[in-house]
């Protein structure tokens, strides 16, 4: 039977792009990362951690203390709220009202305070994230480094643990400004 040299050129350079397509592959370098990880484990993130919180901790205490207060006050009705003076009582009841709405405004406040610069400190954190990814890439010749969206990533690829040290390597240095 003879084949016609239509099918038989078309299917020769398919299957010739086939093998080369495959020596190509082999000699890409694929990585992949896992951002979930390095937020959570770099030492910058632990750090931007620490930060926030010594920062907010002052805040949160005060709030913290006025939420005794307004617990004492409603205690104190509570116990002696039917042998006060129907004035005392209703003056002790707007104090209460009035400090629940204070502190329920300087909560809002707080966490969108909070919010605000969790935020920022991501934004960093990511940023040195990005550049330790590609310091990483570059030192170690990858082709292509994937991160979210991936459903399966071999431990072969997986390159979040060289990140992590290049990270660590970073937060240990001088800082660059």
């Amino acid at each position: 039977m003879k084949r016609s040299p239509r099918v038989v050129v078309p299917f020769v350079c398919v299957l010739l792009a086939m093998v080369a397509g495959g020596a190509v592959a082999a000699e890409l370098r694929i990585g992949f990362v896992n951002p979930a990880v390095l937020l959570q484990k770099s030492p910058q993130a632990k750090a931007a951690s620490k930060a926030l919180e010594s920062e907010f901790a002052p805040r949160q205490k005060k709030l913290m203390a006025e939420q005794a207060g307004i617990a004492k006050l409603q205690d104190k009705l509570k116990r002696n709220g039917e042998v006060m003076s129907a004035a005392r009582r209703e003056k002790l009841q707007r104090e209460i009202l009035t400090r629940q709405r204070e502190l329920k405004r300087k909560e809002q406040e707080f966490g969108e305070d909070l919010n605000v610069r969790r935020n920022a400190e991501l934004g960093k954190l990511e940023r040195r994230i990005r550049r330790a990814i590609l310091q990483v890439a570059k030192d170690d010749h990858y082709d292509l480094i994937v991160s979210d969206g991936v459903l399966y990533a071999s431990k072969k690829v997986d390159i979040t643990d060289k990140v992590l040290r290049e990270l660590e390597r970073q937060a240990k240095a001088p800082a660059k400004k």
